[in-house]
């Protein structure tokens, strides 16, 4: 017998009550939850059901980078719905078509093909599995500092603790990327820090197998994991040794792309072309979930004669393809990725390491764009991270002090909206600079 609504009508109006007796939350226990409610917002400012107006510093999932409830994207998703909400992705349907043209544009040259997915994760999974097909081989290597999704293939080739109890998928290896604040090498510069973790990679390449090797995954700016800057030569170095051993290289760009760090892909500030691209949250900011797999020429063909095998029932569908297309001539437009760009070299770049300079507890300051991490520790000598308790407190006093703060372990991350103003980045930061006193930091 079905549930009896009846029982929920005292609570029909309270989004909380609602939330409370029938939503299960990701990445939760469930019994002590005590979830915000949010009613709406309006560019980089969010509306609580209490009333109050909050300046996110996190674009939620990190990827709300076209700010709240902008008008272009409603209206494109509105016209939309207005012509066709759904269709499979067997037809051609003209905002497919659009979206995957503008998408495509901002890849390097060689990159003409797109498979919409539904969100990140299956990004990955796509991403992983024509490059297996591709090669005919099975592993597939990763870092132990990325985030690369929940799904069967793309939570395996995670490295962070959320691996561990889904770990079922075979085939994936992980090895150490560069972080010279805490070097795995024993390294004191970045350029020392590059050569040991190229070494390094290569060495876990030979001794694994290059013939057993599909392809190297990793995040062009790892995110959850601690928006780790790579070194400059980083990536070229990886792509040099992944065609040295005819391995492919797939980029996960699902939240550093579109703009989150000054520039369309963040790879483009690295100076090497990939394989693979996979990408999803800014491409249309989330407002109709939406990702996908940009596949190079020579991998896109591979499948000309042979099935790919792979599919998904709203693999490109109306509504998101309507965002995906109103997003990306909104930001092109409205020179939004420019803007993040000029925010993180002119403002949250300078303001974020003058607090390093005010606050003992703040060990390392990193970032670009509207992408930043301040890593927090209990003494910046032997760097011990901050404990939990106080980086809870930190998100608390900006809750009390209007601003949305992340925390990632012992690491805050400021990434707002990429359509934030100078003054508003300046306001969040002075926030945060009373947060960090208020905490003892």
């Amino acid at each position: 017998m079905g549930h009896d609504l009846s029982q929920d009508a005292e609570i029909w109006d309270d989004a909380y009550k609602l939330d409370r007796a029938h939503v299960f939350h990701s990445w939760h226990a469930q019994r002590n939850l005590d979830p915000t409610e949010v009613v709406t917002g309006h560019g980089v400012w969010l509306k609580y059901g209490d009333g109050r107006e909050m300046l996110d510093f996190t674009s939620q999932q990190v990827n709300v980078n076209i700010g709240y409830q902008h008008p272009k994207v409603i209206e494109g998703i509105k016209k939309q719905a207005e012509l066709l909400c759904t269709v499979g992705p067997d037809y051609a349907n003209l905002a497919r078509g659009r979206a995957a043209s503008l998408v495509a544009r901002r890849a390097p040259e060689g990159f003409d093909k797109v498979f919409f997915t539904n969100a990140g994760a299956d990004a990955n999974e796509n991403a992983m599995r024509a490059a297996r097909l591709f090669t005919g081989r099975d592993k597939i290597l990763s870092s132990y500092r990325c985030y690369h999704g929940n799904t069967g293939a793309a939570i395996s080739a995670t490295g962070d603790w959320r691996r561990k109890p889904n770990d079922y998928s075979r085939g994936h290896v992980h090895f150490f990327t560069p972080y010279l604040y805490r070097s795995e090498f024993s390294a004191t510069t970045q350029e020392e820090e590059c050569e040991r973790a190229l070494a390094h990679l290569e060495h876990v390449i030979q001794f694994e197998g290059p013939d057993t090797i599909a392809a190297v995954l990793l995040e062009s700016v790892p995110g959850t994991a601690g928006i780790i800057i790579p070194p400059k030569d980083y990536f070229k170095g990886v792509r040099e040794i992944t065609k040295k051993y005819s391995i492919l290289m797939i980029t996960d760009e699902v939240m550093a792309g579109f703009g989150r760090t000054g520039f369309w892909f963040a790879l483009d500030d690295y100076d090497y072309t990939p394989d693979i691209i996979s990408f999803a949250k800014g491409c249309n900011s989330g407002y109709v979930p939406a990702g996908g797999v940009i596949m190079s020429d020579p991998v896109a063909h591979r499948f000309d004669d042979i099935v790919f095998p792979g599919g998904l029932t709203y693999s490109g569908h109306p509504l998101a393809m309507g965002a995906i297309v109103a997003t990306q001539e909104a930001m092109e437009e409205e020179h939004i990725v420019d803007n993040a760009y000029t925010i993180g070299k002119d403002v949250l770049g300078p303001q974020l390491t003058a607090l390093y300079d005010k606050h003992p507890k703040i060990g390392e300051v990193c970032g670009k764009g509207v992408f930043w991490a301040v890593e927090m520790v209990a003494d910046r000598t032997t760097k011990e991270p901050l404990d939990d308790a106080t980086m809870k407190q930190i998100v608390a006093e900006g809750d009390k002090r209007g601003l949305i703060l992340g925390v990632h372990n012992n690491r805050i991350h400021v990434t707002p909206p990429c359509v934030i103003s100078a003054d508003e980045a300046t306001q969040g930061v002075e926030i945060l600079d009373q947060v960090l006193i208020a905490a003892g930091c």
